[in-house]
């Protein structure tokens, strides 16, 4: 693995662990998106790795981009369009990996940015304490990394706008509440539970975990006949597997499969 000044990379288990860790507060630079990015490449090429989770390190998952470098392009508009760019750019990437990401939200805050990366991940898990929000109006700006697309797509438009146009913070419970987490544990286990559901998918052939993935992606920009069809072609995709041929004759057979991924 290469090394980086503010990610931190660990595989265990077949599950990559990413740790953003740039004090105090985890915030998004320059520097900090093309490292995210080089490492997520890497965990993502890597055929041992099976699942992904990405946390922030010390007190914060990510408190939002560097206002500082916000500050410096403000008249400067192909310069913001680039940072914009990039970001926008690394979470698509995250959202149509076909390996699962699993965003560990942990700390005090999960803000702007970090808000924004998180949703792009395919399961959130949030611990207790942690305050979540996309405060961006508060500076006179607005979200550019997905924050007015995906926030809708998963709590609704009313409590998206809500959220939006106050800037408001929520709790960890709330966030669950409109279905903005998936679930909320106690402070200190979230890395634990995050590893746990990592394990349970990675037991499974990983050939329709991104068949799964690529079906609710694309299923999701289209009406629901478009969907089905979408998902017709995916299931059809698995045919003459090894592990479909593996999990049917385990089942009739009263035992685990045992996947190859192939």
């Amino acid at each position: 693995m290469a090394e980086y000044q503010y990610v931190r990379v660990s595989i265990e288990d077949r599950i990559a662990t990413i740790t953003i860790d740039h004090p105090p507060a985890n915030a998004f630079n320059r520097q900090v998106v093309e490292e995210l990015d080089s490492a997520f490449d890497e965990v993502t090429a890597n055929e041992e790795v099976k699942a992904i989770i990405i946390t922030g390190a010390g007190q914060f998952f990510i408190a939002g981009a560097d206002i500082n470098e916000i500050y410096a392009v403000k008249d400067k508009p192909e310069e913001a369009k680039a940072f914009i760019e990039r970001g926008k750019e690394l979470f698509n990437k995250i959202e149509a990996s076909r390996k699962p990401v699993i965003a560990a939200i942990n700390g005090r805050f999960c803000l702007g940015g970090g808000t924004e990366l998180a949703m792009a991940c395919h399961i959130r898990i949030a611990e207790a304490g942690v305050r979540i929000g996309q405060p961006e109006i508060n500076l006179g700006i607005m979200p550019g990394w997905g924050g007015t697309q995906r926030l809708p797509r998963l709590v609704g438009k009313g409590k998206a706008l809500e959220m939006l146009l106050t800037g408001d913070h929520i709790t960890a419970q709330e966030a669950y509440r409109i279905g903005l987490v998936n679930k909320v544990v106690p402070a200190g286990q979230v890395i634990r539970e995050a590893k746990g559901v990592a394990k349970r998918i990675a037991s499974k052939s990983a050939l329709p975990i991104a068949a799964i993935i690529e079906a609710v992606n694309e299923g999701l920009e289209k009406d629901l006949r478009s969907g089905l069809e979408v998902e017709t072609r995916q299931f059809l995709s698995l045919q003459g597997s090894e592990d479909m041929e593996e999990g049917l004759k385990a089942f009739l057979e009263k035992r685990k499969p045992v996947f190859k991924d192939r």
